[in-house]
């Protein structure tokens, strides 16, 4: 396991592009699959669990190459064209993946397994088995509703309005993915809006999908057997990827850097609204639309931060971005509140309890609540950083790992972390794109 110390960094400069978009790449891998005809990818996300995702779909019965240019071709047979899987959806670390695909299976007339690693064999996915249950679908589910996990799809299924009793993009999706091979019409209500790029994909790609209001809250709407037609897709750089770069910027002093083609979603972009809210310096420069989806070049300058009360409301749109925002607290003035994260628990790790623990190894003032952390900021001193011989514990989760490089950055000691591995599963070029960032 390659264990790695991450010190203080001179400024970071110079220009940087991310990966793409890792919920997009999932999703135009999936779509082209069932679109009728060739679709072409560019920018899509080389890390494992997208991989994850395109082993998956060649089970099922989709031919997809990447070409020597970086462009994926996915040739299609149509919704309702997928294949049996001869063995079992090897799922990896990839939590979207398999409830995007449960989704996706359970309206077609087979059986399939899904199987993945340690860590993903640890989280719950009864919340997308409940719905699925309800459109005919059936399950044998490890202890606790996790992987391995067998279903048996439903033919023909049955539509549904479901009610989302969490805000969740991936049950959101499943159901709606559900209701593509489903006759009629399948709804989902959403009390709360969580990412949309399965509703601006599924239209892109030809579906009919209807977004409203009911009481206040959304109601998006799937017409069924849907015909996907091929389209190009253009994968915009991955927010949660950028955030890392951010926050490392804001953190170094002296540091400058600009980040191109930056996915600017609304219901993703949460994370710049949080930093600019503690007073961080990101410009948005080159706005304009891809692909149905927002894009920006984001210009980013060391700022002195201030602790800030986080609104849960603004969970949502940033959850997968919380470990990296606890490292701008901590070097922020003041003190920074954040609630409403139960999500946080179930992920990868339970990133509440491991960010606490990591963080306080690292020389950080922590105070763990139930639903997220209370930080006390160092006002912008340097961290002390990890004691001699002790690593931060990242749990197999590339998130913890690369938030706590980027406390490293701004340590006087270094943060030494236990593995670097688990990083290639979102983020393959993180390293590299760090040191080219200090030597600019």
């Amino acid at each position: 396991m390659p264990a790695h110390t991450f010190q203080f960094s001179k400024p970071l400069t110079g220009t940087i592009r991310v990966p793409g978009d890792k919920s997009i790449s999932h999703r135009a891998l999936m779509f082209a699959s069932l679109a009728l005809g060739e679709s072409t990818i560019e920018g899509l996300l080389e890390g494992e669990d997208v991989l994850a995702t395109a082993a998956a779909m060649r089970q099922l019965g989709a031919q997809i190459e990447r070409g020597n240019d970086g462009t994926w071709r996915v040739y299609g047979a149509g919704v309702g064209s997928l294949l049996e899987p001869k063995r079992a959806l090897d799922m990896g670390n990839s939590g979207t993946s398999t409830r995007l695909l449960m989704g996706l299976l359970a309206s077609n007339g087979f059986s399939a397994t899904f199987t993945g690693d340690a860590s993903l064999s640890g989280r719950p996915m009864n919340r997308v088995i409940e719905p699925l249950s309800q459109m005919g679908a059936s399950f044998e589910a490890s202890a606790g509703g996790t992987l391995p996990l067998m279903l048996r799809g439903a033919l023909p299924a049955v539509p549904i309005t479901y009610r989302l009793p969490v805000a969740s993009a991936q049950v959101k999706s499943a159901v709606l993915l559900a209701g593509l091979n489903t006759p009629g019409i399948t709804r989902v209500i959403e009390p709360v809006a969580t990412r949309d790029h399965t509703e601006r994909m599924l239209t892109g790609f030809g579906a009919t999908v209807e977004i409203g209001e009911e009481d206040g809250e959304r109601l998006i709407s799937i017409h069924g057997e849907a015909d996907l037609k091929p389209q190009h897709v253009e994968v915009p750089g991955d927010p949660s990827s950028a955030a890392f770069f951010m926050v490392a910027a804001l953190i170094v002093p002296g540091s400058d850097i600009t980040i191109e083609n930056v996915g600017m979603n609304a219901t993703r972009a949460g994370i710049v609204h949080a930093l600019r809210q503690m007073g961080g310096s990101i410009e948005e420069l080159n706005t304009r639309e891809v692909g149905g989806e927002p894009v920006a070049d984001l210009r980013v300058r060391h700022s002195a931060l201030e602790g800030a009360d986080i609104d849960p409301a603004m969970a949502p749109s940033m959850i997968d971005e919380f470990p990296v925002l606890f490292v701008a607290a901590v070097l922020a003035k003041g003190t920074t509140r954040t609630h409403g994260l139960e999500e946080l628990r179930v992920k990868e790790s339970d990133r509440i309890s491991v960010m606490a623990k990591a963080l306080t190894l690292a020389g950080a003032r922590v105070e763990e609540e139930e639903d997220g952390l209370t930080i006390h900021g160092t006002g912008g001193e340097p961290l002390a950083g990890t004691p001699e011989n002790a690593a931060v514990e990242t749990r197999l989760d590339h998130r913890i790992a690369m938030s706590m490089a980027v406390a490293g950055l701004a340590s006087r000691d270094g943060v030494s972390i236990d593995d670097t591995a688990p990083i290639a599963t979102s983020f393959p070029t993180f390293l590299g794109l760090l040191e080219t960032a200090a030597q600019a």
